[in-house]
């Protein structure tokens, strides 16, 4: 997995106007610009937020490519629950799940 150059991809979409040109006009030309897995360019390639979030990507970094392709703030984050249902637990980055929630469940049990 590459993690850093998928959120380096997206952080310069998030904030660069000719690379969020280019993804409209050459959205191949600029994957091929970074070094990523074939799931993880499949993933940018159909805009899945949920995978892209248990990929590891941050979501600072996330909520704004979700923005750029239109997609509303509670659709952002149920899309990123879908994506666990779907891919399972986050794989990497900050968000790595451990325990498969289990710590977090009894902490809120004893609340």
């Amino acid at each position: 997995m590459s993690l850093y150059h998928l959120q380096k991809f997206l952080y310069q979409l998030n904030r660069d106007e000719s690379s969020q040109q280019k993804y409209r006009d050459d959205l191949e030309g600029l994957l091929a610009e970074y070094d990523l897995t074939d799931e993880e360019a499949g993933a940018l390639r159909e805009g899945d937020i949920g995978l892209l979030y248990v990929l590891g990507v941050n979501g600072q970094i996330l909520m704004h490519y979700a923005a750029f392709l239109g997609i509303e703030w509670f659709d952002y984050l149920d899309m990123m629950r879908d994506g666990i249902d779907k891919h399972g637990q986050v794989r990497a980055g900050v968000y790595t799940m451990t325990g498969g929630g289990q710590s977090f469940a009894e902490e809120e049990k004893k609340r």
